[in-house]
């Protein structure tokens, strides 16, 4: 357990962000948070590089809702401060963090806390030992090191350990958890470290998560991207939903458009994306611009609408409804699919 989130076990996939504002600026790191949490974020992870860092945590655990884990590097004593200041997780890197003792030391004080460590291999921070001893990053020498770091932490009688073994290309990544989930059975925080910016990123992103989601090696994920944190939660939840994983939101299945259509779905669409982003209840929503697959897409979804000559119509659940003119589709179609939607989410508190 992430605080109240649990991990692995068959628990749904956790998504994970980190914020980018300074942590020791307690305004700004909280105001972040709290926009994190209210794109989806459920556990959030804040750098801890210095003491004033390390000494804010108190504060911003204080004003947050969702779990925060404490991410340190170079110093355990500021793991240790992490733990005074009541974070819900530590994160810490084997090739930065110090000698055995060091290890040891924050390890005890997470036992008494019943607070996990997520032992976080990254492949441009390896053992100086681990990198002569393999030449290089490979899978191998990060599995190595993550398995040290693991036999290290159960010596201690600890076990609340999450593993991640993240570079910053897929082939290796994929490789290295692949190879560690034959020797244990922790739960795994899988991501693409350093991955890129918001496009090139995500893409990776979603084919290195895709391949593990797949095999089941992941339990909670980050999408790193350089870009805002709230873009690596929409990433996330698009990765994951792709999968049939988890669903969060409106799921827009769109046609690529072509010389059949003939409305302006290079318009519709994103417009519809923008203006139905903020909707949390789950739905199946179709746009198509022509009547070859149209039909038949629309029928699949909760609502849709298939286009044809200055025309589009409206289904729902799987029924035509009615036709509505080109010029009133985005309009007629956002209030229809809210309307929807608040119909849905309103079943679902009355069977709470």
């Amino acid at each position: 357990m992430i605080g109240r989130v649990p991990i692995g076990g068959g628990a749904p996939v956790a998504v994970q962000s980190m914020t980018k504002t300074p942590t020791r600026e307690v305004g700004r790191t909280v105001a972040q948070v709290k926009r994190l949490e209210k794109a989806g974020c459920e556990i959030v992870r804040l750098a801890v590089p210095d003491e004033p860092s390390a000494e804010a945590l108190k504060a911003i655990r204080k004003r947050v809702a969702i779990p925060v884990i404490a991410d340190v590097h170079f110093d355990h004593r500021l793991a240790l401060a992490a733990l005074r200041a009541g974070v819900d997780g530590l994160r810490l890197n084997p090739g930065t963090i110090g000698s055995k003792e060091k290890v040891k030391e924050v390890a005890r004080g997470a036992l008494k806390q019943k607070v996990p460590i997520r032992i976080g291999v990254n492949s441009g921070s390896l053992e100086k030992d681990l990198l002569a001893k393999h030449g290089e990053a490979t899978p191998e020498a990060m599995v190595e090191s993550a398995l040290r770091h693991i036999r290290l932490l159960e010596d201690l009688g600890f076990d609340l350990i999450k593993v991640s073994l993240k570079a910053s290309d897929v082939p290796r990544t994929v490789e290295a958890y692949r190879l560690l989930a034959e020797e244990v059975d922790y739960p795994f925080h899988a991501g693409i470290t350093e991955a890129g910016g918001l496009y090139s990123g995500t893409v990776k992103s979603a084919v290195g998560l895709g391949l593990l989601l797949a095999e089941g090696l992941a339990d909670t994920i980050r999408v790193s991207l350089t870009a805002p944190p709230e873009e690596e939660v929409r990433a996330a939840y698009l990765i994951l939903e792709s999968l049939g994983l988890r669903s969060r939101g409106i799921n827009i299945i769109s046609c690529p458009t072509c010389g059949r259509a003939e409305v302006d779905m290079l318009k519709i669409v994103p417009e519809v994306e923008n203006r139905l982003g903020s909707i949390r209840t789950p739905l199946k929503v179709a746009l198509m611009g022509c009547m070859v697959n149209g039909p038949g897409e629309a029928r699949e979804a909760d609502i849709g609408i298939a286009c044809g000559r200055g025309v589009g119509v409206l289904f729902k659940k799987g029924r035509p409804v009615r036709r509505i003119e080109e010029a009133r589709i985005i309009s007629e179609f956002i209030r229809e699919v809210k309307k929807m939607a608040r119909l849905k989410a309103g079943k679902k508190t009355g069977a709470r």
